[in-house]
């Protein structure tokens, strides 16, 4: 008896071996945003189901997920921080970048607002407040997109952050969700994007005090890695999942992303 379960064992080994070999996948280094926000638990399967590739993602910040596709580590780069994508297409890392969604980025902050910025639609101004007041802000620090952001909004708010910061300004070193975390327990303000935002559950005391100033755009995009710096990466597959997010189909597949009814990501690819 127990050589025949060996057998079977042996036997059903044989059969998945070259299954799993044959498996089709690709590596996709993204941001936090695009995994914790839930839109991948919602647009992979429809492309797997489409094409039979599966898509693993690494959820990083932008800046590490860039030097992931730099290192050819992975296939596709889909990330949310034009000045950088664009010198990685230009430093020949990636072969084109395209124009994928957008949602637009957030301050939240504690409902006393200490620094006295609710309401207002000036980013800038509310980061100067806050500065002023030494009110407690809890950034990425991490390289991501959102701290690119986050740092490019400081200077033009006339705020050298890195001399200035002091124990007001904590660097959490983490993704969106944990930073969130850390200002809800500080009772502190925070840059985020509005998908991870209208995902995240453990609020506290936050609540959006900054939205709508056109300066808190923030676009993704996508590239495959140059297969030209390294071979060994996935050409026909990556690419296959570039055209299907640009397609009309993955495009919609986008846009039909809600939690409690509101619509996380906007597409916007134009040829």
């Amino acid at each position: 008896m127990e050589s025949m379960c060996r057998s079977v064992l042996a036997s059903l080994l044989a059969i998945a071996l070259p299954a799993a070999a044959q498996q089709k996948f690709i590596a996709v280094a993204s941001t936090t945003s695009t995994e914790q926000s839930g839109l991948f638990k919602h647009l992979l399967p429809i492309f797997e189901r489409k094409s039979g590739i599966q898509v693993r993602v690494v959820a990083l910040g932008t800046g590490q997920a860039l030097d992931m596709g730099k290192r050819g580590d992975a296939d596709v780069v889909f990330v949310h921080a034009k000045p950088l994508e664009e010198k990685f297409v230009a430093d020949g890392w990636g072969v084109q970048r395209f124009e994928v969604m957008y949602n637009d980025f957030v301050l939240v902050g504690p409902k006393s607002d200490p620094a006295k910025v609710g309401g207002t639609k000036d980013i800038v101004a509310g980061l100067q407040k806050i500065k002023a007041a030494l009110a407690p802000f809890a950034s990425r620090g991490d390289k991501s997109g959102t701290h690119f952001a986050e740092l490019e909004l400081w200077k033009v708010a006339g705020v050298d952050i890195a001399k200035d910061k002091g124990p007001w300004y904590r660097d959490t070193g983490s993704g969106m969700g944990p930073t969130l975390n850390t200002a809800a327990g500080m009772n502190a303000y925070a840059l985020t994007d509005r998908g991870t935002w209208l995902s995240f559950k453990n609020r506290g005391d936050l609540v959006i005090s900054v939205e709508g100033d056109q300066r808190l755009f923030n676009q993704y995009g996508v590239m495959l890695v140059n297969p030209a710096k390294h071979p060994h990466v996935k050409k026909e597959m990556g690419q296959a999942f570039i055209d299907w997010v640009i397609s009309p189909e993955g495009q919609k597949a986008i846009a039909d992303y809600k939690i409690g009814g509101e619509q996380l990501f906007f597409p916007n690819y134009r040829k």
